[in-house]
């Protein structure tokens, strides 16, 4: 399954959870959106918006200060 890239290298808190909410109510049920990342908050937030928005985290890594989150969109998007 192919998966959508969203990078917000280099923006702080809030944009990189905004951005993510805003690609990921574009996509299907069950696609997926790898988020990449330098704010270190974003690693608190993204764990907080998907428990809250009922979304998957498949993965979470950090390579040379870029933060890579792996996230599966919730079967039935409420929001």
């Amino acid at each position: 399954m192919a998966e959508t890239i969203l990078d917000v290298k280099g923006m702080t808190c809030p944009l990189p959870v905004l951005r993510t909410n805003k690609v990921l109510r574009g996509l299907s049920a069950g696609e997926r959106l790898r988020v990449l990342a330098t704010d270190r908050a974003a690693v608190a937030d993204m764990q907080a918006y998907c428990r809250e928005s009922g979304h998957a985290l498949l993965a979470m890594s950090e390579e040379a200060g870029v933060f890579s989150f792996v996230i599966r969109k919730k079967a039935e998007d409420a929001t």
